[in-house]
């Protein structure tokens, strides 16, 4: 079994497990609908507005009344 040859400091074991918080966020777009400013995820319909590749694919306010 590996034995550490010295102590590792708290500065240095810290540096190292700060480069988590480096991670990146997930592909994230601005919706095709010009009227609406929402983020949106990539390839995924607006669920703000219901516009995908700049077409109206849901009806949201039908789909509120639903629920």
């Amino acid at each position: 079994m590996a034995v550490p040859k010295k102590k590792v400091s708290k500065a240095r074991r810290d540096k190292r497990r700060s480069q988590n918080s480096k991670l990146t966020l997930p592909g994230v777009a601005k919706c095709s609908n010009p009227a609406c400013d929402a983020f949106v995820k990539n390839h995924c319909v607006c669920k703000v507005c219901g516009f995908y590749n700049g077409k109206k694919v849901l009806d949201v306010k039908a789909d509120k009344k639903k629920a």
